[in-house]
């Protein structure tokens, strides 16, 4: 594991466009989370420069942008974003070893020649996406895959280490599995989480925080279920309550 404290370990996916909404919620959350996580719609919308808006709050930032290309242009993608300085970056481990292999080697390369003024610079974790929460078997049958998801993403998850990425995002099902296949320091990244009583909305391979942590999730991922609270800061606290 880890080591970080159980609120340390929860992500706050931050589903917005609004810079100065993101950047509200990452301050008042800063006390109660270990992180936030901007996606596709967030930096569609504002950009590196909304992005250096919310890290201006002291919030770690999980930049969640699946890049999904040739091995060339997805580690030039890499070293254009590793100057935002983010705690970790994902690609898709279905874009292949090589492409893999390219972005990891990218962020090392990058954060070695980045002008460290900066002290608490860090080279960010680079994590593969295995199959999305929002899917199940027939999906996976629809995009010519053969069920079932665990053995697809235990495989995914082996390709992605041996390609020399830190770890990869899976749903909470597949922890113990990955576990198993590939030791106790490759990270994984599990959203798909709801409190108990919370809405699946569009997921549907979903579990409780703690049951994903009890089955050895590094970070658990959040979303909704804080952030559309009434009170986001009383939801992370209970989240953190339940973890303990």
């Amino acid at each position: 594991m880890n080591g970080l404290t159980p609120s340390r370990r929860i992500l706050c996916a931050l589903d917005t466009t609004d810079q100065q909404t993101a950047f509200d919620l990452a301050e008042n959350l800063r006390d109660h989370v270990g992180g936030v996580k901007l996606g596709l719609e967030f930096f569609g919308a504002c950009g590196p420069t909304g992005f250096d808006h919310v890290a201006q709050s002291g919030m770690p930032i999980f930049l969640d942008l699946k890049l999904h290309d040739i091995p060339n242009t997805v580690a030039k993608a890499i070293s254009a974003l590793m100057p935002l300085n983010p705690l970790i970056m994902t690609v898709h481990t279905s874009g292949g070893g090589a492409m893999m292999k390219a972005a990891a080697q990218a962020a090392t390369e990058a954060a070695q020649n980045i002008p460290n003024g900066n002290i608490n610079y860090v080279r960010p974790l680079i994590v593969g996406v295995t199959i999305l929460t929002s899917m199940d078997e027939s999906d996976l049958q629809d995009i010519g895959l053969r069920p079932p998801i665990s053995a697809q993403v235990v495989r995914m998850a082996r390709l992605a280490q041996v390609s020399g990425l830190d770890g990869v995002v899976c749903s909470p099902f597949e922890i113990a599995a990955i576990r198993e296949a590939c030791g106790p320091d490759f990270k994984l990244v599990v959203p798909g989480i709801r409190p108990v009583g919370s809405s699946r909305g569009d997921q549907k391979r979903t579990m409780t925080p703690r049951e994903a942590i009890e089955r050895g999730a590094d970070y658990i991922v959040i979303g909704r279920p804080i952030t559309e609270a009434d009170d986001p800061i009383k939801a992370a606290q209970d989240i953190a309550r339940e973890l303990d």
